[in-house]
């Protein structure tokens, strides 16, 4: 992966392919908050409407995967790629603010992340939900599978990611607040400020 030279469009188009998968990902972190996405799996597509929208980017989902086997691999493979998209875009992250952080609510539910691209992939997800909550939408999706989803994007992204539900009942609730939350903070974090990488070691 080349990052782009300084002062280039921070886009990228990533693409995966296996056996249990095709995802296509477009993204351009300096969008208008055009968000469309097609997995098969229609509430998830609508969590990433959310990360694209409230994140101000233009983004672009198109994954086709074994659903008939389980949504796991669609949801992981999707967060990778979505991942490898935002690395390459950033390109060396010139300029950019880095560090961002928000406790955003949606009704009774209250969400706080924390971001920092770091370089270095790290998740805290303390979002507790009971084993035994109902999946979402037709073809279901299981909420336990977001946190496989921020896992995938914080390893192949490079960043360091804090998601810790404070309150919250409704399941679509929380899962959507976090989503919101995480775009809210990667909106911040990627927008440049500056002129240097953001880091005493010259590189991130």
């Amino acid at each position: 992966m080349t990052p782009p030279p300084s002062g280039s469009p921070r886009r990228a188009t990533r693409e995966r392919r296996t056996r249990e998968t095709t995802v296509t990902v477009e993204l351009s972190l300096d969008g208008s908050g055009a968000a469309a996405s097609e997995t098969g799996l229609p509430f998830f597509d609508h969590m990433l409407s959310q990360l694209g929208r409230h994140g101000g980017f233009d983004l672009t989902v198109a994954a086709r995967g074994d659903l008939e086997v389980d949504a796991h691999h669609t949801v992981e493979d999707v967060g990778i790629v979505l991942g490898e998209a935002c690395a390459e875009a950033l390109g060396d992250k010139a300029g950019v603010r880095r560090f961002a952080s928000i406790a955003l609510p949606l009704d009774e539910a209250l969400v706080e992340v924390a971001l920092d691209l770091s370089g270095r992939a790290y998740l805290a997800y303390d979002v507790a939900l009971a084993p035994e909550t109902p999946p979402l939408g037709s073809p279901p999706f299981d909420p336990q599978l977001a946190e496989e989803f921020w896992r995938a994007f914080v390893t192949a992204a490079a960043v360091t990611l804090h998601v810790r539900l404070v309150t919250g009942k409704n399941t679509h609730h929380i899962l959507e607040a976090s989503f919101k939350a995480v775009a809210r903070c990667l909106r911040d974090a990627v927008r440049v400020e500056g002129a240097g990488v953001p880091s005493t070691k010259g590189t991130l």
